[in-house]
């Protein structure tokens, strides 16, 4: 397993990013969790097998149809057992 923390910038809040990115995730099998930041970012915390995880990393990338993300920070982060889904944070 490997895990992932992700900080998506661009236009990322108020375009259902973060249902883009459950939806995502819970079709590829990612368990963690999407939450938007105060800064007007998106924290992401993903985990999954490696080639999954680097398919919903691209998918990220992308973005749904309504944002533009300009960048997106990858921080490779230690696997947990502390995930049993995909969450949106609020």
């Amino acid at each position: 397993m490997k895990r992932v923390r992700m900080k998506v910038h661009g236009i990322v809040q108020g375009v259902g990013f973060r249902w883009f990115a459950k939806r995502c995730a819970d079709r590829l099998g990612i368990v963690g969790y999407v939450k938007n930041l105060a800064d007007g970012t998106v924290e992401i915390e993903a985990q999954g097998k490696p080639d999954t995880l680097n398919e919903f990393i691209e998918t990220i990338r992308k973005g749904p149809p309504l944002g533009m993300v300009s960048k997106v920070d990858v921080e490779e982060l230690p696997p947990v057992n502390s995930y049993a889904e995909f969450e949106i944070r609020f």
